[in-house]
């Protein structure tokens, strides 16, 4: 909160101080903010400032969650293909038509960031110019095998919980089940409040 209130003055009086000083700053910014937090709910239990989000509230967005927008999975992979290989210098130039159905039936939990980082983790074990299947991630893969897509929280739960308990609640050994960073696993877990007690 106390944050909130120093961000909150910023944006009104448009001055800052720098740490140590007491002179202020005047500066001319424009604020974009991105949340998957539900703000009003957080006003409402005293976590939020309501002034701060009328402040930040001017233009909002609403940008729905990738499994919603699957037609932009073909447009993203592309970019971030490019992007990567412009910067690990590996000469990999696209993805095959099947590994493209894999991606477009996966419900993608973890949003755009678990979508980069399976064309991360592709291009460590790829060896070819373009993408396959076999160079996705475990948890994508088994996504065409098994033919389900575990979109609905109640599954997603389900699983993870599984994960959990087949390694003891252990989050690194539970992450590799799943496919997944330790980090999108922590965020899932918190996500659906999911503890060993």
């Amino acid at each position: 909160m106390a944050t909130q209130t120093k961000l909150l003055r910023v944006l009104q009086e448009k001055e800052i101080e720098r740490v140590g000083d007491h002179r202020p700053i005047r500066v001319d910014v424009r604020i974009i903010t991105a949340t998957h937090k539900n703000l009003p709910e957080l006003i409402r239990a005293g976590r939020f400032r309501e002034d701060l989000y009328y402040r930040i509230n001017v233009i909002p967005i609403h940008l729905p969650p990738l499994r919603r927008r699957q037609m932009d999975i073909p447009a993203l992979t592309e970019h971030v293909i490019r992007e990567i290989a412009a910067r690990s210098g590996k000469e990999i130039n696209g993805i095959t038509d099947n590994a493209m159905t894999v991606l477009m039936r996966y419900p993608w939990p973890g949003n755009v960031r678990e979508l980069i980082n399976a064309i991360e983790y592709a291009f460590v074990v790829c060896n070819r110019e373009r993408i396959g299947t076999r160079h996705l991630p475990p948890n994508l893969r088994g996504v065409q095998t098994s033919g389900t897509v575990a979109a609905e929280p109640g599954d997603r739960r389900t699983k993870i919980r599984a994960a959990l308990e087949r390694t003891g609640w252990n989050r690194t050994k539970a992450a590799a089940i799943l496919g997944v960073s330790r980090v999108t696993l922590w965020k899932w877990m918190k996500e659906l409040a999911l503890t060993d007690s």
